[in-house]
């Protein structure tokens, strides 16, 4: 069973709506990628814009990998899809893919 904080970026990816949360004590805006399993935990790959953390964010926004057991005050709001402007590797965050943007909701519109 997926937790509640799952089930609420499955249905932000599905909308394509964008993600706020604090992730180990920073505040981020996100645009959910990516959203599934890795070694039993749930995982998300997700391009962080705005916000905090740990370092300084890129201009632009970074990719980020994130255990969805460490997000706190999780809300969806709207606005504009952010997802940088390259893909230079093959994503390793999710193991096991439940809901990929690019594969299960942009082809099927």
């Amino acid at each position: 069973m997926p937790s509640a904080t799952y089930t609420l970026i499955r249905k932000a990816i599905l909308a394509e709506r964008q993600v706020t949360c604090h992730y180990n004590g920073h505040y981020r805006e996100l645009c959910p990628h990516i959203l599934g399993h890795t070694n039993g935990e749930e995982k998300l790959l997700a391009f962080q814009f705005g916000g905090e953390s740990s370092k300084p964010l890129p201009r632009g926004g970074e990719w980020r990998c994130l255990l969805v057991a460490g997000m706190r005050d999780v809300e969806t709001r709207g606005g504009p899809w952010h997802a940088g402007s390259s893909h230079r590797t093959t994503q390793r965050c999710v193991a096991d893919i439940d809901l990929d943007i690019n594969i299960h909701v942009r082809r099927l519109r």
